[in-house]
């Protein structure tokens, strides 16, 4: 699947869909185009978490709202409820041996790590969370439990996130590059997994969107 597949079918169907739905997919789609006529892995990467942010992204009280993490879990957890394709569940086992795997074992994506390097971890704390999140991982995928295993992937591109959108990165960085390669080619199949697995569930409640095109 790709933009021009994904928009195809959005231009097709749209009339069917509640205004909510239609205006996140169009959003997504065009971060989407964007990512993939940009020839850097940053641009890819920064354009690609954009098309996923406008997905998923809803307004909420701010009383209500929960942590960005939490917020993702929730997301993932219905869009594998709706996915009667298993769409996420080819992503997840089909991407684990590659870039999932090698995701969890990179320290640079992992924020406990970067909070030892600021003095609010020991070495032996960060360590052992390392090491209880890729049991957790292992044990998600013995169980099947695709949200939670594409859930632990995107807690380390939420990582990589910070440092790119906050200016903790280089453009271009010889020191990073592994890690947005691998978040690079995992957010180029989600994005349009998680577009189409929406289209296929027009009639589910997916929530206001943030900042609604508004008329003068």
């Amino acid at each position: 699947m790709d933009y021009q597949q994904l928009k195809h079918r959005h231009r097709a169907e749209r009339g069917k869909y509640h205004p909510n739905l239609s205006l996140r997919v169009h959003r997504s789609l065009s971060w989407l185009r964007r990512a993939e006529s940009q020839e850097d892995l940053d641009g890819q990467f920064i354009f690609l978490w954009i098309a996923f942010n406008a997905a998923y992204a809803t307004e909420i009280e701010e009383e209500y709202r929960t942590s960005e993490k939490v917020s993702f879990r929730s997301f993932l957890e219905k869009l594998s409820d709706l996915d009667k394709e298993r769409l996420l569940d080819e992503l997840a086992w089909g991407e684990f041996p590659r870039s999932i795997r090698i995701l969890l074992n990179n320290r640079y994506v992992f924020q406990p790590f970067w909070n030892y390097q600021n003095g609010k971890l020991t070495q032996e704390d960060w360590q052992d969370q390392f090491d209880r999140a890729k049991v957790a991982a292992q044990t998600a995928l013995g169980r099947q439990d695709t949200a939670t295993v594409i859930g632990i992937a995107l807690s380390r591109i939420y990582t990589l996130r910070n440092q790119l959108i906050h200016g903790g990165a280089t453009w271009g960085s010889a020191v990073n590059r592994d890690q947005v390669r691998d978040c690079v080619a995992l957010m180029k199949k989600l994005v349009p997994s998680i577009l189409t697995i929406m289209m296929d569930n027009p009639d589910t409640l997916w929530g206001d969107a943030c900042y609604p095109v508004v008329s003068d």
